[in-house]
């Protein structure tokens, strides 16, 4: 079985780029590694590992309803995440990596996030960049 690598974070783009990885799972019959990466320290106190543990149960509840087999790897080791995401990548020979980018300004186009680009620029296999829609504040309609 193959394995596809997904970065997530509990925001538009972490939430595009899991919905695309669960399908790109179906269609190949691959299993899914979410990968939800902290640097730990400081910065990362109980009530932000609270908020983590509850964003991640429900991208199980999520994953659950598409009968795709997947894991879910919470990390906090001091890495950054695109380390954390070529260093699991590479561990589960992942067929592809798939990462969320958010809409930026025209000056920032000519800049890409620095995690994405550094996945991009060391991934050991393809890696498949979605765009977040932007999402809807409380009380706005589609």
């Amino acid at each position: 079985m193959t394995t596809i690598v997904v970065g997530y974070v509990p925001k538009a783009e972490g939430r595009a780029a899991l919905r695309r990885a669960a399908e790109e799972a179906t269609l190949r019959d691959a299993k899914l590694v979410v990968v939800n990466s902290h640097r730990g320290g400081r910065s990362f106190d109980s009530d932000e590992a609270a908020a983590s543990d509850a964003a991640l149960t429900e991208v199980r509840e999520q994953l659950d309803s598409t009968g795709v087999p997947y894991e879910v790897r919470q990390l906090v080791r001091g890495l950054d995440p695109a380390e954390d995401l070529v260093a699991v990548a590479e561990q589960v020979h992942a067929e592809f990596i798939v990462i969320g980018l958010r809409r930026r300004s025209p000056v920032g186009k000519l800049i890409l996030g620095s995690n994405a680009q550094r996945v991009l620029l060391d991934a050991p296999c393809p890696v498949l960049a979605v765009k977040a829609e932007p999402e809807l504040s409380e009380g706005e309609e589609d």
